[in-house]
């Protein structure tokens, strides 16, 4: 049984891996550090709701992109299952049986991702992950990952116009018919939900241009099926891939 622990700049996603599928998944969001024993408070409250015991958690995976969370909540996982977690640093990505450019820079989500495609699917792929930051992953099965392209995420970007300016209000993020607004709220949406509609279509058609190749594109993160129009683009929606590639990445250094 896997316990992955998915630590973003927004919300930490906790999930449980057992009888070969994921069975269990919370997220919260992210907030500033709190004490040791909030965490490991949580993490028992939450595996006793799922009716997990502590002992049978084998295997534990840790991606983090927030660093003063690191020790805390590695911490917290040691106290309560007993085992070392593994947390996907620099020094484990580099001995992967994958290229990874840039170790100590690019994200472990990141990396995860990639590692994902590449062992499930099989195939060259571009990575489209909704997130904090909407961020693009050129992974090929030969060359690992080629590169990365990152824009501000869908929430980041509405979110950016209301603290900024004085009477533009946070709207919800909802796919609107038109490209043209016609009060405040449609105005907004209209400009942000189809002009990342454009612009993920842009990215993906340049980035396949330049690799000259027919790469996949795989869609992931929380937000990966609101700009409803990109679902002819997209070849494969997986919102379990950061899970899973850490979870593959925990099988494969377990295995050296």
């Amino acid at each position: 049984m896997t316990l992955a622990i998915d630590i973003g700049n927004t919300n930490i996603v906790i999930a449980l891996y057992k009888n070969e599928a994921w069975t269990n998944t919370f997220r919260y969001e992210t907030k500033e550090v709190q004490p040791p024993f909030f965490y490991e408070t949580a993490l028992r409250n939450i595996l006793l709701e799922w009716g997990v015991a502590y002992s049978e958690v084998n295997n534990t995976v840790i991606s983090s992109v927030v660093p003063d969370l690191n020790d805390v909540i590695t911490d917290a996982v040691r106290y309560v299952t007993g085992y070392e977690p593994l947390r996907i640093s620099p020094d484990v990505m580099k001995n992967l049986d994958m290229p990874v450019p840039r170790p100590y820079e690019i994200g472990s989500d990141l990396v995860s991702n990639a590692y994902a495609v590449v062992k499930k699917y099989k195939t060259d792929a571009v990575i489209v992950d909704f997130g904090t930051a909407l961020t693009f992953t050129v992974v090929t099965r030969e060359g690992g990952i080629r590169g990365v392209t990152i824009a501000p995420g869908l929430k980041t970007a509405i979110g950016s116009l209301s603290d900024n300016t004085a009477l533009l209000p946070t709207v919800p993020l909802d796919m609107p018919l038109s490209a043209i607004g016609q009060d405040t709220i449609t105005a907004i949406q209209s400009g942000v939900m189809w002009g990342y509609v454009g612009l993920v279509k842009e990215l993906v058609s340049r980035i396949r241009l330049e690799m000259q190749t027919d790469l996949k594109v795989v869609a992931t993160g929380g937000l990966s099926s609101v700009l409803e129009p990109l679902s002819t683009v997209f070849d494969i929606t997986d919102k379990m891939l950061t899970l899973e590639g850490m979870r593959l990445i925990s099988v494969y250094t377990g295995k050296k």
